[in-house]
């Protein structure tokens, strides 16, 4: 894998951490994907076992967010 990727990629505790969300919140995302009114969570990369999400994607999301 490409260093410069590998860089910008976290892992779903980081993931979780950075976004001020637990762990358990981007597993139930993964698993089960929008449910309800529920906004759906950020993109994620799936590297044979190893879940991954970009940071571009993550500050993407929470953009999205952000409500006024």
């Amino acid at each position: 894998m490409d260093l410069k990727l590998i860089k910008r990629c976290l892992n779903e505790r980081e993931a979780a951490k950075y976004i001020g969300m637990s762990p358990s919140f981007l597993r139930k995302d993964r698993a089960e994907g929008k449910i309800g009114n529920r906004a759906p969570g950020p993109k994620f990369l799936r590297i044979g076992r190893t879940i991954r999400y970009l940071k571009e994607d993550l500050d993407k999301w929470l953009e999205e967010q952000y409500q006024e």
